[in-house]
């Protein structure tokens, strides 16, 4: 059996890292965020919403939310309400409150 050497080890390393999108968002600081504007409609931890039209935040994964809220801040997804907030986020808010609904407990469930 052949030992991959050093050289093909840090390409293999690097690709990994090219590929993973990188949120290095502060989960403490998207609580904070999101217990401060999020919670009214989404609920504690994001599973619980005011309204079935809000979506459940809780254990969703981190690129979507952050993809989601970048969408609500250009105008590219449409919502009134999300659009609002979304404009007054800063990206490291955005990448906050994504690793910190990322690290919620999930209620999501497949439907199939």
């Amino acid at each position: 059996m052949k030992r991959a050497g050093i050289g093909s080890l840090l390409v293999a390393a690097a690709a990994l890292a090219l590929a993973a999108p990188a949120f290095a968002g502060d989960v403490a600081a998207g609580e904070k965020k999101a217990s401060a504007v999020c919670t009214a409609c989404h609920g504690p931890d994001g599973n619980k919403p005011i309204a079935p039209e809000y979506p459940k935040l809780g254990g969703q994964y981190a690129d979507y939310i952050v993809k989601a809220l970048r969408d609500y801040r250009s105008g590219a997804r449409k919502n009134p309400i999300m659009g609002g907030q979304a404009q007054a986020l800063t990206e490291r808010e955005i990448e906050d409150l994504a690793a910190y609904y990322a690290s919620r407990p999930t209620t999501l469930a497949d439907k199939r």
